[in-house]
């Protein structure tokens, strides 16, 4: 009897079922032969076989995002983040409907995420899916956000309400949704901070709106508040009332593109990192950073700072990252060689014309617990070759040293 042919390809993919889902294995080796072979190749047929059932080292398959939402650089990750959550919650699963939920019309439902974004809605849709999860509403007309329009998604996990005409948002607006996490409301017209909001809310994003004042209290109830973003409000320092942020243990905060002339107080000392940038900041006084010990990152770019009080970064002994770019300084701020653990820092685009040998390294061996891997000096009147090699010498590599050309 002829042998069968054997497959010219090194490897074949192989699949499985086994509770519903698929196992993939690939065969290392040529293709067995017939069973139908000769005695003296049953040897070689038990190799094939043992091959044949070898585990593959190809990642089994992901589905990937149903949607791309097209917004904020995250929102592409909402979609995992669920996954991931629901995968490792003790949240009760929800008992399979009686009836195939039904999706409002125009709108698309899959896997638990209702898109109605970019359809001129001007409210919020009625008879939404009870199970939504994720619910997309950007890009619409939406003025207001009435009593009951997310009645009954008490599991919904994200809302996107970004790039709408909301002004007005009822006071129980929110109040179904109660393990809602992140709430995505920049591009509006907002002009104060939404009442009542979930306590499960970690990630909340009001930038771009008309927000002039944060009363006292406004973030009463948000204990599990992580992140907040609220630049590109017309906010001035005056704007913040004493115990606007009580309670939060916030971990970032940004209050970029506002009106503010100082660094706020009384903002959470919880936070790592904080984000001031293009705004109208004139001076870091000695006490202004004295509440924020835990920063990691510090970002003042883009501002008119012109001073910085010797002492004040001191307290900020475990920041890796400062930005001071595109500001009015004159000099390198005192008090960099002894921030042990600083790793970045931006100065450029600003007048400072003199470095001195001391300015970023401590003057004792091992002071320093990481080396700089990025300090940005181009766009100053800084003549670089009369700056002297030793200036950097707890710079982990020359080449993370940025001079480049004086600004014109």
């Amino acid at each position: 009897m002829k042998n069968l042919p054997t497959s010219r390809k090194n490897t074949q993919a192989c699949r499985s079922h086994q509770s519903g889902k698929f196992l993939i294995y690939c065969q290392k080796a040529s293709v067995c032969t017939s069973t139908a072979m000769l005695p003296h190749s049953a040897l070689l047929l038990l190799l094939c076989v043992a091959r044949l059932f070898a585990p593959c080292p190809a990642l089994p398959f992901e589905q990937k995002g149903f949607w791309d939402f097209g917004m904020d650089s995250d929102i592409g990750e909402l979609m995992k983040m669920m996954r991931d959550e629901e995968e490792g919650s003790a949240v009760e699963e929800l008992p399979p409907p009686e009836h195939e939920p039904r999706c409002p019309f125009s709108c698309q439902c899959h896997l638990r995420v209702v898109q109605c974004s970019d359809l001129s809605l001007t409210a919020v849709p009625y008879d939404l899916p009870s199970d939504t999860r994720l619910l997309d509403l950007q890009n619409n007309y939406i003025t207001e956000l009435r009593e009951n329009d997310f009645k009954g998604l008490s599991n919904l996990y994200a809302l996107i309400l970004r790039n709408n005409q909301i002004s007005r948002v009822h006071p129980r607006a929110f109040t179904p949704l109660k393990r809602m996490q992140k709430l995505y409301f920049s591009h509006n017209y907002l002009t104060s901070v939404p009442k009542n909001l979930p306590s499960s809310l970690v990630e909340l994003r009001i930038h771009d709106n008309r927000i002039r004042k944060v009363t006292e209290g406004a973030f009463a109830g948000l204990g599990s508040m992580n992140c907040i973003e609220m630049g590109g409000n017309p906010l001035q320092n005056s704007g913040f009332e004493p115990g606007a942020f009580r309670g939060l243990r916030l971990s970032y905060l940004r209050i970029s593109e506002a009106r503010l002339t100082g660094v706020p107080t009384d903002l959470p000392d919880s936070l790592h990192e904080l984000h001031l940038d293009h705004n109208q900041i004139q001076a870091i006084e000695l006490e202004d950073l004295s509440h924020y010990t835990n920063l990691y990152r510090l970002g003042l770019g883009y501002n008119h700072i012109r001073n910085i009080e010797a002492g004040s970064l001191y307290y900020l002994p475990n920041l890796r990252e400062l930005h001071l770019d595109n500001n009015r300084l004159n000099s390198v701020p005192a008090g960099l060689p002894e921030m042990k653990y600083l790793q970045v820092v931006y100065l450029h685009a600003n007048n400072i014309s003199h470095i001195d040998v001391n300015d970023f390294c401590p003057l004792g061996f091992g002071m320093k617990r990481t080396f700089y891997n990025g300090i940005s000096l181009f766009s100053n009147p800084i003549n670089y070759w009369e700056v002297q090699p030793a200036t950097f010498r707890c710079v982990s590599d020359r080449l993370a040293i940025q001079f480049g050309n004086n600004k014109k």
